[in-house]
């Protein structure tokens, strides 16, 4: 019994350690984390080596490079996740747009496309909270922001 409990604890400090970092955690890592805990705790040291501030590139460059790779891959999801975490790590929307202009030579206008789609949802999620930030309160009226979340990296 005791180590069946440890094995839940493990798990469920590895799923914080991962929404901490990146924001989310995606329903096949989820499942992966729960089934095969060894496997991911070294995928999320990876994850973290490779996405966390290096001794040249801090994150947010890190995470341009992750974005256009995505957007290159058509990972409209993991474009807006890694996006998210961008701007959690100082980058402004305008960087996100040239990092994304920069995808359109080397990977065209599908990844072009994927990028912008990406960059106008979150564009549109901030004019919603800005909205219902500026509603009176007592209005009567409950507003939630609910997302899918299905890939990323």
């Amino acid at each position: 019994m005791r180590g069946k409990r440890n094995h839940q604890k493990r798990i469920e400090k590895l799923l914080k350690e991962m929404q901490r970092e990146r924001g989310y955690v995606s329903v096949p890592k989820s499942y992966v984390a729960r089934k095969d805990p060894d496997f991911m705790e070294a995928y999320n040291k990876l994850y973290n080596i490779g996405l966390r501030a290096g001794k040249a590139l801090p994150v947010k460059v890190r995470e341009f490079v992750a974005i256009a790779i995505l957007a290159y891959r058509g990972r409209e999801v993991g474009v807006y996740e890694h996006m998210k975490r961008a701007i959690r790590h100082g980058a402004t929307k305008q960087e996100l747009m040239e990092a994304i202009e920069t995808t359109i030579i080397p990977g065209g206008g599908p990844a072009f496309d994927t990028g912008i789609r990406a960059l106008m949802r979150i564009e549109e999620e901030g004019q919603k909270r800005n909205k219902n930030a500026q509603r009176p309160s007592g209005s009567g009226k409950s507003y939630k922001l609910t997302k899918e979340k299905q890939g990323g990296t």
